[in-house]
């Protein structure tokens, strides 16, 4: 019995001793520097906040997590943590980094995470990320770099989250994101960018989500994203300039988010957004949007979610929404809407989560689809208020009672204020106008149908004024028939015709066909100019032989001039000549003579 004692006593001390030997051995590999904080058990050393000039050197070998936060670091040489060959993560973020030389983390090759995001770093030189193979984080964010070379980025092969917000990017090198076949997530700031870096973009084969911020431009170009097939989130932020998207600027992409929000879109882009028939959620909030028109975003077979908050929203108009079966969240708050209809949904019974807050709405029949719908949607703890109203005024209507409701939100159905008879005759090319006015509770639209009745534009020939006018300008017998002036709104209608007859003219008419204002040429009538003779006129003859005459001798005078400088031209010109012959006579009159004689004159050349 006391040898089976003995014998375990000296096994719990050989237990012992080999513990306090690991202790030690740990204890040992785990000295820390002065100003770090090491926890063995977490793996981690922190030294965040030690007024650290550079990276300590004798850093703990285990260590996975290394923070070295809040330091003053302006440099990272290469292969600086080559001691610490089992990180995982490595935080620099907020020291004074300028330099970061070549393979400055070389020997690094387990690293997963790391954050350089809030320093100084201008440029960052190609071979810095060298040995990060297995890196999926990269955080560059708040630094002022400027360029992105080629290849900076060519040794992060399974990268997937790259975050470059808050820099001073003028220039993106078309090879700068080459090697990056794993990137499933940009943040890209180009506050000094004057293109979309499409180039450069291409190279991102499985990008998945975007986000741009600040580009320096006023419309987004035809195909700035097209490489981009496999792009499902895109958000463009903060491009204060950004006024209008090109017809072609989203093609190829089949996202299922986008926003683009704090820019200055004055409408809803339609012809953009049209062929995204996968699209779930749009944003376009902080846009000074006026309008969201009728049955213009019906291609958008899939959209669930439209925000537009704080804009500056006016009207959404009937049909606003229709086509969108699955069309389930809107929010539109902070906007100058008065009023938000039923028959803007494709069908208010699928509307789940309203944000109808911050209106001045106009509180009358037009809400009542809100108050039935009550129950069934989420209006996110901030219901709309009666800003019209003297008897709801700033009250959130939707506490009242349905009975209640039914006689506070009331309308009244319109009503045509001049219903005489109007009846115009008018002979062709005159302008002709009817009036038409209505009042009703609220106030109703008017429009005119044409004698087809077919709605008639602001636009043409024949138009619908803004305050209830009909003009038909330079009528035309064509015009004639009758029109329809119609007064709507929620309560009702009301309708009032007129008639217009166009007077043709006709071949035997002395009166002929002209636009309103043009002056009236004297004519004679067609079977009267053809018998009379016109009068022989002697004073009209000579006018026309003394133009005729005056135009002939300029013509000549304009050729003697010609002529005059064009021999100037040719230089000096002797006007005298001397000619040497022999007389006949002394040739005929002995012609055996030796003698000759010869006789001179000179003749002058004008």
């Amino acid at each position: 019995f006391e040898r089976s004692v003995v014998h375990q006593r000296l096994c719990w001390g050989a237990l012992y001793l080999l513990a306090a030997g690991v202790a030690l051995t740990s204890e040992s590999r785990w000295l820390c520097p002065p100003s770090c904080r090491c926890n063995a058990a977490l793996l981690e050393a922190s030294c965040s906040s030690g007024q650290l000039p550079s990276v300590p050197d004798d850093l703990p070998q285990e260590a996975k997590l290394l923070n070295l936060t809040n330091n003053t670091i302006k440099t990272l040489e290469r292969r600086q943590f080559h001691t610490s060959t089992q990180l995982l993560d490595l935080d620099l973020s907020d020291n004074l980094l300028a330099i970061l030389e070549a393979e400055a983390f070389l020997g690094l090759q387990s690293l997963l995470r790391l954050r350089l995001n809030h320093n100084r770093l201008k440029i960052i030189p190609v071979g810095a990320f060298a040995g990060l193979a297995n890196l999926q984080l990269l955080d560059i964010s708040s630094n002022q770099i400027l360029v992105f070379l080629d290849f900076t980025f060519s040794d992060l092969a399974s990268l997937q989250f790259l975050k470059a917000t808050e820099n001073d990017l003028v220039f993106i090198s078309r090879q700068a994101f080459t090697g990056l076949g794993s990137l499933q997530e940009l943040y890209l700031d180009g506050g000094n960018l004057t293109a979309v870096p499409t180039e450069a973009l291409a190279q991102l084969r499985v990008l998945r989500r975007l986000h741009c911020y600040r580009l320096g431009l006023n419309t987004l170009p035809n195909y700035s994203y097209r490489p981009l097939v496999h792009l499902k989130e895109l958000v463009i932020s903060h491009c204060l300039w950004l006024e209008a998207l090109s017809g072609n600027s989203l093609f190829g992409l089949n996202l299922t988010s986008l926003s683009i929000t704090h820019c200055n879109l004055s409408a809803v882009p339609y012809i953009p957004l049209h062929h995204l028939v996968y699209l779930v959620y749009l944003d376009l909030s902080f846009n000074p949007i006026t309008y969201i028109h009728g049955n213009l975003l019906g291609d958008l077979l899939r959209l669930q979610e439209l925000h537009l908050i704080g804009g500056s929203l006016l009207r959404i108009e009937l049909g606003a929404f229709g086509g969108l079966v699955h069309f389930r969240s809107l929010n539109v708050s902070g906007n100058l809407l008065t009023t938000l209809e039923g028959g803007a949904f494709h069908s208010v019974d699928a509307l789940k989560t309203l944000g109808l807050d911050n209106n001045p709405l106009a509180c009358d029949c037009r809400l009542l689809w809100m108050v039935r719908r009550q129950p069934y949607v989420d209006f996110g703890g901030r219901r709309p208020t009666c800003a019209t109203s003297v008897q709801l005024q700033s009250w959130d209507f939707l506490e009242f009672s349905r009975d209640e409701l039914q006689t506070l939100l009331t309308c009244r159905q319109p009503r045509i204020l001049n219903r005489k008879p109007q009846e115009v005759r008018v002979d062709q090319g005159h302008t002709v106008e009817f009036h038409c006015s209505a009042d009703g509770d609220p106030v109703p639209s008017v429009s005119w149908l044409n004698p087809q009745l077919r709605l008639l534009s602001p636009d043409g020939r024949i138009r619908a004024l803004s305050n209830g006018t009909l003009e038909v300008r330079y009528a035309q017998p064509q015009d004639s028939g009758t029109y329809l002036c119609v007064a709507l709104n929620a309560a009702g209608n009301d309708s009032l015709t007129v008639s217009l007859l166009v007077r043709a003219f006709t071949s035997t008419s002395r009166t002929p066909f002209r636009l309103k204002g043009w002056p009236v040429l004297p004519s004679s009538p067609p079977d009267r100019a053809a018998n009379e003779k016109l009068p022989f006129d002697v004073k009209t003859l000579l006018i026309a032989a003394t133009i005729g005459f005056f135009s002939f001798f300029s013509s000549v005078s304009l050729c003697f001039v010609f002529m005059l400088f064009w021999s100037k031209s040719k230089g000096q010109i002797k006007h005298t000549a001397t000619i040497a012959y022999v007389p006949r006579s002394a040739v005929s009159n002995g012609g055996t003579s030796n003698r000759q004689e010869t006789s001179r004159f000179t003749m002058k050349l004008i």
